[in-house]
């Protein structure tokens, strides 16, 4: 039986990098990876979503020449030449991730792993077993279609939507979270007719509520079809396509449904009760501080704990175990402060509190925000604001939260980050001095709350 210090169950964001920085400590290590290394984020998530974002900004970029005296005669957009392109791009990095594990000293498998308790593991590929002094899930996440909807072998998930070969004319999106809206909003900016269906009255659900309905307005206005209350109860071929079924008996007909109602942790069939590993009620495996689950020598990182379910904070997880059990450099791992993005068009980034969330966590709490039109609007015509907001503890002026929607939100935000992660106070942004003309210097030049919260100043 083949013996390592670390084997890993998953090859994506967490696991790989626990895995490299694992074995440049002096670890033996092995990778089980069943599909492609890279996992979610690299292969059927952030990356190709991304540069499948930027194509669907260029048409727009085009319209916008008119204004400042460009003019470009037969464009045309190919869905199968987009294709192609990014899927070099993820042969790519799938071989730079494959090939940095390889120079690390990582021994890759790819194979499904289970666990069999005992330290033990086995390859399903071949069935040998093996056995390490740790064991490391991080397997991530999967999306979630496996629910009572009638006819639900028709819908494509999130994963199956990057091996579409062609582009759909119509398509009905479910869910109203950052994949639902991502994918909605590249479609439709491709040309495709767009129709989002979702049970809330607002799309987002968790973000500041002026946030959410500000984008909702943008995203209406720029043609796509909002359905909100409403979920979708049967789905069935017909002569135009797909017939959708909603809860409120409307029919919509359409080429291809896309569902993105949320992701469950992938735990299923890994032998985890076999091995003594708790799971919780939404399938997730239940981790302590360190990592540790409820079987001695096995952790977890990433989706597959369901905690943050996010890119960044996986591959933080998987580097901070690593470096804990091999370096000895203990740190924390979960941060509290959290800038994350929705790369719709516009974008939306929020970090911090949200107004709600601030009011109830603090006696006194000062509101700033503006809308304004970009300056590029001006000569091109396009309608649509850039929405900011901040959200300021009174007592020590310490900013609690910021919020926007707007041209490059995703690139703001990550230094706002920066500054909020660090105790940045409003008098502190104040004291910045602006870059003129830009749309981040309104965040150093808005001085009068819109509104306040808590005891006047009388008071």
């Amino acid at each position: 039986m083949r013996r390592y210090d670390l084997i890993v169950i998953g090859g994506g964001s967490g696991g790989v990098r626990a895995a490299r920085v694992a074995a440049t400590q002096g670890a033996k290590v092995l990778l089980a990876e069943e599909s492609r290394v890279g996992g979610t984020c690299v292969i059927r998530g952030c990356v190709p979503k991304k540069l499948m974002v930027l194509a669907s900004r260029v048409g727009m970029e085009m319209q916008d020449g008119r204004g400042f005296g460009w003019t470009f005669d037969a464009a045309r957009f190919s869905w199968p030449d987009l294709k192609s392109n990014v899927d070099a791009e993820l042969d790519r990095l799938e071989h730079a991730y494959a090939t940095a594990l390889s120079r690390a000293g990582v021994h890759t498998e790819a194979s499904r792993a289970e666990l069999l308790g005992g330290g033990c593991v086995k390859l399903c590929s071949t069935g040998e077993r093996i056995s390490g002094e740790r064991i490391l899930v991080a397997t991530g996440a999967t999306p979630i279609n496996d629910d009572d909807l009638i006819g639900r072998s028709l819908c494509a998930t999130s994963d199956d939507f990057f091996n579409w070969t062609t582009q759909p004319r119509r398509v009905v999106v479910q869910g109203a979270g950052y994949i639902a809206l991502e994918l909605a909003c590249l479609l439709a900016r491709l040309g495709s007719e767009v129709s989002v269906v979702f049970r809330a009255d607002h799309i987002l659900r968790g973000f500041d509520q002026e946030l959410r309905e500000h984008l909702q307005a943008e995203l209406a206005a720029a043609g796509i079809r909002l359905v909100p209350r409403a979920t979708l109860t049967a789905i069935q071929r017909d002569g135009q396509g797909l017939s959708a079924t909603l809860s409120d008996a409307s029919v919509i007909t359409t080429d291809a449904i896309i569902r993105a109602i949320g992701r469950r942790p992938n735990t299923r069939g890994l032998g985890l009760a076999r091995a003594g590993v708790t799971t919780d009620d939404r399938d997730a495996i239940v981790v302590d501080d360190d990592f540790q689950t409820s079987a001695r020598g096995i952790y977890a990182v990433g989706d597959v704990t369901n905690r943050i379910q996010l890119t960044p904070m996986a591959i933080r997880e998987g580097h901070v175990f690593a470096e804990t059990v091999y370096a000895g450099r203990a740190r924390s791992a979960l941060p509290s402060i959290v800038p994350t993005a929705v790369f719709t068009t516009p974008e939306l980034a929020t970090v911090g509190q949200t107004e709600a969330e601030a009011v109830a966590w603090h006696e006194h709490v000062d509101v700033y925000s503006t809308q304004f039109r970009p300056m590029k609007a001006t000569l091109s015509g396009r309608a649509g604001k850039c929405f900011m907001k901040l959200i300021v503890k009174r007592a020590d002026d310490r900013i609690l939260g910021a919020h926007l929607v707007g041209p490059d939100a995703g690139e703001m935000i990550q230094l706002l980050g920066v500054a909020i992660t660090m105790g940045a106070r409003k008098g502190d942004l104040d004291a910045t001095l602006a870059v003129h003309p830009t749309g981040a210097e309104e965040w150093v030049t808005m001085r009068t709350p819109t509104r306040r919260h808590g005891r006047s100043e009388a008071a």
